[in-house]
């Protein structure tokens, strides 16, 4: 049998989004539950451009079964225009075989995203991401008010997912409060993980 772990699953050009999702991957790993870090490859207009089967720095590139497995998710994106990322577009398009077999049914997901400015379409790059999760049946999971750092930030940070402001140039540091809130959604995705994985089991 599969160890339980939360697949945490991220697109990063500039090293926010992949900044961010280490946090999360903190909060999951607080309550003893494994965070598995994976992204996905970048895609070109070329059709003959092929990227390596393994990535030289960082996370591994995500497999299917990966996803299949995990017993939770938090998937996150830099803000394309107010959608998520290509690369990561291009990876759900290619989950039809989990969509049909219902394997992703019922487990907890969350999204997270980074954009240059503060209003640079981050909750939209959220709500996007979270339309082929509805579709594949995962219960989705976002950040509370009682996380009273929601109310305080001058950056990042909305109730649909933590988020990032990166600045133009990708250099601004992650705040106390974007990490505080990425660290809470982790904790509270790792906790409900667990519980709907023994609701599963049993």
């Amino acid at each position: 049998m599969t160890t339980p772990y939360v697949l945490v699953l991220y697109y990063s050009r500039g090293g926010a989004t992949k900044e961010l999702a280490h946090y999360i991957a903190r909060g999951i790993e607080s309550v003893g539950l494994e965070a598995r870090l994976r992204t996905v490859p970048q895609v070109s207009t070329t059709c003959e451009a092929v990227e390596q089967s393994v990535p030289d720095t960082g996370a591994p590139y995500v497999s299917l079964e990966d996803l299949r497995d995990c017993s939770g998710l938090a998937l996150g994106s830099p803000t394309r225009f107010g959608n998520m990322a290509a690369p990561m577009k291009y990876f759900w398009d290619s989950t039809s075989s989990l969509w049909l077999s219902g394997s992703l049914v019922d487990k907890p997901a969350a999204v997270f995203s980074s954009s240059a400015s503060m209003h640079g379409g981050q909750e939209t790059t959220l709500i996007s991401m979270m339309f082929p999760l509805f579709h594949h049946g995962m219960v989705l999971v976002g950040v509370p008010y009682t996380n009273l750092e929601l109310t305080t930030t001058q950056s990042g940070g909305t109730p649909y997912g933590p988020t990032h402001v990166a600045g133009i140039n990708s250099d601004l540091p992650i705040s106390k409060e974007e990490i505080t809130l990425a660290k809470q959604l982790g904790e509270r995705l790792g906790h409900l993980a667990l519980t709907m994985q023994k609701s599963r089991e049993k």
